[in-house]
């Protein structure tokens, strides 16, 4: 189909808003009667050439009592779904009394099979018909849709010598239509225009990346299909088109299976009619309503192909409360055994779920299969970067990472997408990587590679033209090193994130004043055994600044011992907190002693050798937080860690060390990092020039303004 016959369809469909709701409906609210009405005119034309048929066979039914009719009836109208009411629409036109019309009309929609009814019931369209009968409107309404003008059947309407007068309108055109008509309706009311549904030109060119380069991989046998945030479908309708494209050029004779879950009713209800129309959905649990998040439709399947632009930006809050909070999650789609860990959690921040569903998509993998599974997914620029070492983002990529599933990352122009300008990224994951591209990451910046609309649809003002799709798809399989096309190593974006620490130092301050001090503390906190054992110790000591806590310990053990008093670890911290002060002059407070029998010493792990008392020790210090500090060290940095702390930390800390507990190895992928050109500054003798010109512009200007 063209674009001027689309155009005037979606025009026409728009219209029928305009010349028959407008007094009876606010404008927001026009959808509910327009995208129904849609949908129950295409399901309707597509129904027409057989319903004579169908209604024989009903009346033969009726007659032999059969109960279960559904499935006879749908076999005889060739489809899907039937209507075993005894109308059409275009029966429906004409009706003198309302009541008569809302009585058949009410018929009409009672005669569609049990998968349509469920369709009607996400609408809520049976709540439309009181106020469309009560103004009179529903059958100017009905017979706009079955108006000659226009065509919504898949099959051509021609003229008395077989001529074509309209085109058919196939399943393709009829999604672009409904999403057309969504984004109209939701720019209208100010809303997220295209909030469900991805433009076609981005659909056909993850449908590209999806099966080109497996193309030659493709046998005679079936496949399944699974987008888990479908909008209206257009994402599977297009997939499935490109895969039986592609299996017809080999000569291969496949068939699809299409599978999708949807949590918005109205765009559930678009998908589950066009996958009727189609014929995909001959079970009624081929496209799951709900979210994929907390209710995942498909828990057993796996499938051989996934596709999806899920939401982005967007809380999952109450996804995650309905799957316990998240102390409490198990779902084995977001936590799973990698790296010696058995409970690896990949759950991000409750405000942006948008990764979730890449984890969804990867439980679904098949591993038994040659082919095994791809995985193509829109995602913003935060899933390459966002959370830290050990938080569920990062998780997630180096599980994909590690397990060497993440073939490819492309970079999309901004502004591609009807409700978003922001930079965006397409993921190409699989479980089976061609042997070239094993241990391998190819990045593709294709962000200069777009072709400008002439008019803007929300935000996008840019496309893909097929040549453009076939330029980025071929760096893709072609997998070679140039400007836009760059290949690294898995390794590339890990890291290891260590903690620095330093020893804690501190003094004791035994002056009067500070002992006089610490004795209200201890009385506040009714402390009454302390302060006798602190003043010998105090008096023995001098009532001066002591700059090593370890002596004070070793004097206040003495005492307290000659005293009969004991400083359990409560006391001692009372000390710590209220009488010592933090001192970078002072000796470093030991933490724990070991024998060198029980203990390797290593610094660069916080285990040092010293002396005590005439004795070989091997020491751990107490940490001093404030000097606590962490840093990111490539897994590919040159002689590991240990290199990186000595070259870059103990050159200017010569006391810090490592705690090797709470070293966690992360991942993040920087586009900025390998792609970035730096802008060409101008030359001082471009600059001069540009200067001598101005001067030669306004010469005598001053003069000619405060005047001679």
């Amino acid at each position: 189909m063209n674009n001027q016959t689309y155009n005037q369809i979606v025009s026409f469909i728009w219209s029928i808003a305009d010349d028959c709701l407008r007094d009876v409906y606010v404008r927001g609210k026009y959808r509910d009667v327009i995208l129904p009405m849609t949908v129950i005119r295409r399901l309707d034309a597509v129904l027409e050439p057989t319903k004579d048929t169908v209604l024989q066979m009903k009346d033969a039914l009726d007659k032999a009592e059969v109960v279960n009719q559904t499935a006879a009836l749908c076999n005889v109208a060739g489809q899907a779904f039937c209507n075993s009411s005894p109308f059409t629409l275009k029966d429906l036109k004409s009706r003198a009394k309302q009541q008569q019309l809302k009585s058949d009309f009410l018929a009409y929609l009672d005669g569609f099979s049990p998968n349509v009814q469920e369709i009607l019931e996400k609408f809520k369209f049976r709540n439309q018909i009181d106020t469309m009968i009560e103004a009179d409107i529903l059958g100017a309404v009905i017979e706009k849709f079955v108006s000659p003008k226009i065509n919504l059947s898949p099959k051509p309407i021609k003229d008395d010598n077989g001529e074509i007068q309209i085109p058919g309108l196939d399943n393709h055109t009829m999604g672009v239509i409904f999403e057309e008509l969504i984004r109209k309706f939701n720019e209208e009311n100010n809303e997220e225009a295209g909030e469900h549904f991805t433009p076609r030109d981005v659909v056909e060119l993850m449908a590209d990346i999806t099966f080109l380069p497996v193309a030659d991989k493709i046998k005679d046998a079936p496949y399944l299909v699974y987008d888990g945030a479908c909008g209206t479908g257009g994402m599977l309708t297009i997939a499935d088109e490109r895969l039986h494209q592609l299996a017809k050029e080999h000569n291969k004779s496949i068939s699809t299976y299409l599978y999708g879950q949807e949590i918005n009713p109205e765009t559930y209800a678009i998908t589950k009619a066009d996958l009727l129309i189609k014929g995909e959905a001959i079970q009624d649990d081929n496209v799951a309503y709900g979210s994929t998040l907390s209710n995942d439709g498909f828990p057993t399947y796996n499938f051989d192909f996934m596709l999806s632009n899920p939401p982005y930006g967007k809380s999952w809050k109450t996804d995650l409360d309905r799957l316990g909070g998240k102390s409490d999650i198990s779902d084995t789609r977001f936590i799973v055994s990698h790296a010696g860990e058995p409970d690896f959690k990949m759950i991000p921040r409750s405000s942006d779920g948008q990764m979730l569903f890449l984890a969804n998509k990867i439980s679904k993998m098949k591993h038994d299969t040659e082919l095994g599974s791809r995985i193509v997914e829109v995602h913003s620029g935060s899933s390459l970067f966002t959370g830290d070492a050990g938080q569920g983002e990062s998780n997630l990529r180096r599980y994909i990472i590690e397990n060497d599933w993440l073939e490819a990352i492309i970079a999309l122009p901004e502004n591609m997408f009807y409700n978003t300008g922001i930079a965006t990224y397409i993921w190409v994951v699989t479980n089976r990587k061609a042997p070239h591209r094993i241990g391998k990451v190819q990045l593709i910046d294709a962000t200069g590679l777009k072709s400008s609309l002439r008019k803007n649809l929300g935000n996008k003002n840019c496309e893909f033209t097929p040549r453009i799709r076939k330029q980025i798809s071929d760096m893709l399989i072609n997998f070679e090193q140039n400007e836009q096309s760059k290949v690294f190593d898995n390794e590339e974006f890990g890291y290891h994130k260590i903690t620095v620490e330093r020893p804690l130092r501190l003094s004791v301050n035994l002056a009067k004043e500070n002992l006089e001090a610490f004795a209200k503390i201890c009385e506040h906190q009714k402390e009454t055994t302390l302060m006798p054992v602190i003043y010998v110790v105090a008096d023995k000591l001098q009532y001066t600044t002591i700059p090593d806590f370890n002596l004070f310990v070793k004097e206040l053990g003495k005492v307290a011992a000659e005293l009969n008093v004991k400083i359990p670890v409560k006391r001692l911290n009372l000390i710590k907190n209220s009488l010592a002060q933090i001192d970078e002059n002072a000796e470093k407070v030991i933490k724990k002693i070991y024998k060198p029998s029980k203990v390797e010493a290593n610094p660069l792990y916080g285990l040092f050798n010293t002396i005590i008392d005439g004795k070989q020790c091997i020491v751990e210090y107490e940490t001093d937080s404030n000097l606590r500090d962490t840093e990111q060290i490539p897994l590919l940095h040159e002689g590991g860690i240990e290199k990186f702390l000595l070259d870059e930390v103990l050159s200017f800390a010569p006391d810090a060390w490592i705690d090797e507990s709470k070293t966690q190895i992360g991942y993040e992928i920087s586009f900025t990092k390998y792609f970035y050109k730096p802008v060409q500054l101008r030359t001082l003798d471009e600059i001069a020039e540009d200067i001598k010109a101005l001067e030669a512009e306004t010469d005598g200007l001053l003069n000619e303004i405060i005047g001679g």
